[in-house]
């Protein structure tokens, strides 16, 4: 973490270095500063007319690196504030070893360097300073300054944390923004995959099935005809494992209910009778009173139904469809079953490259409104799909 803090400090000096105003800001003062010095520096200390712009600079342009280079303009305002007092006098009335300007400076650097320099270059600098107002300062002055400037650089690196914690808490709600993002688009691939698996699936299964039982069901097919379903059965069976592979490219683990006007219970009947005109021998028992019946669950028994059809229609040709749907209170239960294909009719080998995802959004669909679902093969060799919602959408 302190070298995180440094790294930061030292991005943060380069930062503030190469912007234009704070550099014309910190020369601004400084000269304001020198003004100050140039003139009074002959109130405090015996340094000859020619050299006192000289003194006053040497003691004061260091603070034009505060916020590009603190830990050199330290530097140099400190070798300042040793070799001043050793070479000039002081006047006789006063009692500080530099300039109360020069004094300025130098707590000025060292707060900036307690902000924007690394960790042991702080430590070198507190240390450095204070033996240097400990050794300078007259009397028992030094304790005191020892104290204060253990505060500026407690305040400096408080600041300094503040700053990078700040710092660091934005670039997590960026990436926190960015993810949420990211999980917006992959929900929405899947909602858009599941919905053209179970529409053009089960369509284009309905396809396959009525072309391929069509000799089967029609009477007097003559050769030419009974290769041309053929031909249309596999077109179709092609197209359908095309759909099947680039739906297995969009789809993901994430899920969120459909928001747009979808299919609901009210289109069961359509359901079911599409699936008998394409030859599934389809009973269905519906019962109770499917009032209060919330938007999102009503999607869900229709696509669970049209899932069950569809797969029923495409392994076990042939076979009889069982379908029983109660609405009770507060409930729906759903189960479909159908036995064993028929020998009749050719079954359709289900291709791998689609990744088996029907049952599995059943599954899904079901446990995003609430409810479960179970699906497995019965003893006598057909399947059953089970299911139990909720009428409302649970929280």
């Amino acid at each position: 973490m302190m070298r995180t803090g440094a790294v930061s400090a030292v991005k943060t000096s380069a930062k503030l270095g190469r912007g234009r105003w704070p550099a014309v800001i910190a020369a601004l003062v400084m000269l304001i500063l020198y003004a100050v010095a140039w003139p009074t520096l002959q109130l405090t200390h015996d340094v000859p007319a020619p050299l006192m712009p000289l003194v006053a600079g040497f003691a004061v342009f260091p603070f034009v690196l505060v916020l590009s280079r603190p830990a050199l303009g330290w530097a140099v305002t400190a070798l300042a504030a040793l070799v001043i007092p050793l070479v000039f006098d002081r006047i006789g009335y006063y009692t500080y070893p530099w300039q109360v300007v020069h004094i300025l400076v130098i707590l000025s650097l060292v707060l900036a360097v307690a902000v924007l320099e690394e960790i042991r270059v702080v430590l070198v600098v507190w240390i450095a300073t204070v033996l240097l107002f400990f050794l300078y300062m007259p009397g028992d002055d030094g304790w005191g300054w020892t104290v204060g400037l253990t505060a500026l650089i407690v305040f400096g690196l408080l600041v300094r944390w503040l700053v990078i914690s700040r710092r660091q808490l934005a670039k997590e709600e960026e990436v926190s923004e960015l993810e949420r993002a990211r999980r917006a688009v992959l929900e929405e691939k899947a909602r858009i995959a599941r919905d053209l698996h179970d529409i053009v699936a089960h369509h284009m299964s309905m396809v396959v099935v009525q072309a391929q039982s069509a000799p089967y069901r029609l009477t007097d097919v003559s050769d030419d005809v009974r290769a041309e379903f053929d031909s249309l059965g596999a077109t179709a069976r092609d197209a359908l494992n095309e759909v099947r592979s680039l739906l297995g490219v969009l789809r993901s683990d994430g899920y969120t209910p459909e928001n747009e006007p979808q299919p609901g219970i009210e289109r069961i009947g359509e359901l079911i009778a599409a699936s008998q005109r394409a030859g599934v021998r389809v009973t269905a028992n519906i019962t109770g009173d499917p009032v209060g019946v919330s938007d999102g669950v009503g999607l869900a028994v229709y696509r669970i139904l049209q899932e069950s059809l569809t797969n029923s229609a495409r392994h076990a040709p042939g076979a009889a469809v069982d379908v029983r749907i109660e609405f009770g209170l507060g409930t729906i239960e759903m189960d479909v079953n159908n036995g064993r294909g028929t020998e009749s009719a050719p079954a359709i080998v289900p291709s791998d490259r689609g990744g088996g995802s029907g049952i599995r959004g059943m599954g899904e669909r079901a446990t995003a409104v609430g409810g479960r679902l179970v699906a497995h093969p019965r003893p006598d060799g057909g399947f059953e799909v089970h299911a139990v919602l909720p009428t409302v959408v649970a929280v």
